[in-house]
């Protein structure tokens, strides 16, 4: 049984007395409040899992419910969905991420394993960094291509030809992700030592806009130099950039059949 946000004062339905799994699928600020008034009614017994769908909070948001004895733990679906009607299609083939105690994660995997996602066991403590990365995947996905609809509009495009005109770029780029990683499908003026190109950017660019080039093009950077950039290059980019060489840990060197070190 999934449980929402209730009003305050909203006594908790009957029927959770008669459920195996209760799933808190609230906004994260709302999770610990909502196990608090759970424990307060007495509602939930050693008999109950009781998950949260939080990506970045753990087992510790419903503390309020550790003396109910119930299995505690959370269900995090590493998908977007913006139109609810997608959902089911949407989340088959995802990957979800299970933490908690032995009887939440047992049952969370079921239940990934029922809506036909991947189930992956998770640290509490790795959660933050977890959902970190997810925000990167996703959300900032979305906001740099906003960024880059803005910067087609100002070089005289409308909003919706600025768009039309980058989603193939959008496409063939995912398309090149679908085929590698992303430190292989890397490409553009960082990757190629194209200092002259990286300085006309940045003076193109809005204060902002400029400092978030620069931030991203310093990950770029890291990137390059893992596929075997040059320092002297490297440090070319940089000063472009204007900012300093990221620390970069390269690609371990395998040893050959005959002793000899040979790319890896």
């Amino acid at each position: 049984m999934t449980v929402g946000a209730g009003g305050d004062g909203d006594k908790p339905p009957p029927w959770i007395a008669e459920a195996d799994v209760v799933i808190l699928a609230v906004r994260d600020d709302a999770i610990t409040p909502l196990a608090t008034s759970l424990a307060k009614a007495r509602v939930i017994t050693e008999r109950h899992v009781v998950l949260h769908l939080s990506g970045v909070q753990g087992q510790e948001a419903l503390g309020p419910l550790v003396s109910s004895r119930a299995g505690l733990g959370s269900l995090h679906p590493l998908q977007t969905i913006v139109e609810p009607e997608l959902a089911p299609d949407r989340l088959k083939g995802a990957w979800a991420a299970v933490e908690g105690m032995p009887r939440a994660v047992e049952a969370g995997e079921q239940i990934a394993r029922d809506l036909g996602m991947r189930p992956f066991r998770i640290a509490t403590k790795a959660k933050a960094i977890y959902h970190a990365g997810a925000v990167f995947a996703s959300n900032y996905l979305v906001v740099v291509e906003a960024v880059a609809q803005r910067l087609l509009r100002h070089a005289g495009l409308s909003d919706a030809d600025a768009w039309a005109a980058l989603r193939p770029l959008v496409e063939g780029t995912l398309e090149n992700l679908s085929r590698h990683e992303p430190r292989e499908a890397l490409t553009g003026p960082v990757v190629r030592g194209d200092s002259a190109t990286i300085i006309r950017h940045i003076e193109s660019l809005a204060v902002d806009d400029a400092k978030l080039y620069r931030a991203l093009g310093r990950a770029a950077l890291e990137l390059a130099q893992k596929q075997g950039m040059s320092e002297k290059l490297a440090e070319k980019v940089a000063a472009a950039l204007t900012t300093d060489l990221p620390p970069v840990i390269r690609p371990a060197v395998k040893t050959g059949t005959r002793g000899r070190a040979r790319p890896g």
